[in-house]
């Protein structure tokens, strides 16, 4: 376990590569209340993400572990998981997904800082060198943003990098929590931070992988079952061979073979940009998919939910609406993108009730005004060249 040192703010941190210095880790660890947590981590050329460093600090030491170097960091993660301490992570839902893959479950209770600088006022989605330098007025170096971390000897400057962003969310916490606290929001986010301890959250269904290509909605009902069996085709065949799921088949080109429905291979070969390696390694298997699509009965074709469009007058409505929404998230200093969005207006107008806007704090705070603003229980009024609520008459 070696000891650096460097300026700018100056701290010491230990970088443990071996099974010895994990282990005198986890000893002074151990009593801790609360972790500060993130990791570093590659995709670029995997299905899954490689874990290759974690950092953590805690109030008397701030850490870089290599699970690279070390060959079973099973005592760390046991300490990780311990649910009498506290995770602190920034934009927590990358670095949950590692670890649900190392372990099939989720470290809890969590405080995710980029949803509690949200609920401030402090920027929508806000990153987190964004965030040190609103508050503490420190300007993180940006030198090592797309270091490749699975390489190894990592150098000091790498390391320091990476620890810089738990040394700083440290001291970055506890100010976000008392003013959590000063303004009544303390437990405002509870539901979302436990939302993303949900296992579901992470557990892929390639059978659900279609809904997840951009612009499959315009596709017909049986071009939509094609659709739908190359991509559960292409995600299992991401997750066996941990690739990509571009690398397998890229949506423009899984699109375009659902649109037209190719019946032999030179029709495959037709498509605009599909490159020969993939019809003579996959070709068989995508013919398949749209072959077995063609065979479903008209009952059987899936089907994707398609917006509504909203009347001229719903429109007008929706606008009132947002005028709503703008006036309580300027009241409480809250961006309203962070409360609901435009879409999810018109979701209200249609009668839906299974959104956001309809649950938890943002109920409380905006989707009870909107609800008894569209229901004709109060008004809007401009008076003194604002617009304020006012009962109706």
């Amino acid at each position: 376990m070696s000891n650096k040192n460097e300026s700018k703010d100056e701290y010491d941190f230990l970088y443990v590569d071996n099974n010895d210095a994990l282990q005198k880790l986890c000893e002074s660890i151990k009593d801790a209340t609360i972790l500060i947590l993130d990791t570093e981590f590659i995709r670029e050329k995997t299905y899954r993400a490689r874990l290759c460093l974690i950092q953590i600090a805690t109030d008397n030491l701030i850490a870089c572990v290599d699970p690279i170097a070390i060959d079973d960091i099973s005592a760390l993660m046991k300490i990780i998981h311990d649910t009498s301490k506290l995770k602190v992570l920034h934009a927590a839902r990358q670095d949950y997904e590692i670890f649900y893959d190392l372990d099939k479950k989720l470290p809890q209770p969590l405080f995710d800082s980029q949803l509690a600088a949200s609920l401030l006022g402090l920027g929508d989605q806000v990153g987190y060198g964004a965030l040190v330098s609103k508050i503490l007025g420190v300007q993180l170096d940006k030198a090592h943003t797309r270091t490749d971390w699975s390489k190894r000897p990592l150098s000091h400057a790498q390391l320091r990098y990476a620890s810089d962003d738990v040394y700083y969310l440290r001291q970055l916490y506890p100010l976000l929590k008392q003013q959590l606290i000063e303004q009544g929001r303390e437990d405002w986010l509870n539901d979302e931070f436990q939302a993303l301890c949900e296992p579901g959250l992470y557990i892929t269904h390639p059978e659900d992988a279609w809904n997840k290509v951009k612009g499959i909605n315009r596709l017909r009902p049986r071009q939509l079952a094609a659709a739908k069996n190359i991509a559960q085709w292409r995600e299992e065949m991401a997750i066996k061979s941990d690739k990509p799921r571009r690398w397998i088949l890229a949506d423009d080109i899984l699109l375009a073979a659902a649109q037209l429905m190719p019946k032999n291979i030179s029709q495959l070969n037709s498509i605009v940009n599909i490159k020969k390696s993939t019809t003579e390694n996959s070709g068989d298997a995508i013919l398949n998919c749209i072959k077995n699509a063609f065979e479903l009965s008209e009952t059987e074709l899936p089907s994707v939910a398609r917006p509504t469009r909203l009347s001229a007058d719903q429109e007008i409505i929706a606008d009132l609406l947002m005028t709503q929404l703008k006036l309580v998230a300027n009241e409480q200093n809250i961006s309203p993108a962070n409360i609901a969005s435009r879409k999810m207006i018109e979701k209200v107008i249609n009668g839906e009730k299974d959104i956001p806007l309809l649950k938890g704090w943002r109920y409380h705070l905006a989707g009870e005004k909107i609800q008894q603003l569209l229901n004709g229980e109060h008004c809007l009024q401009i008076k003194n060249n604002k617009v304020i609520p006012v009962e109706p008459s």
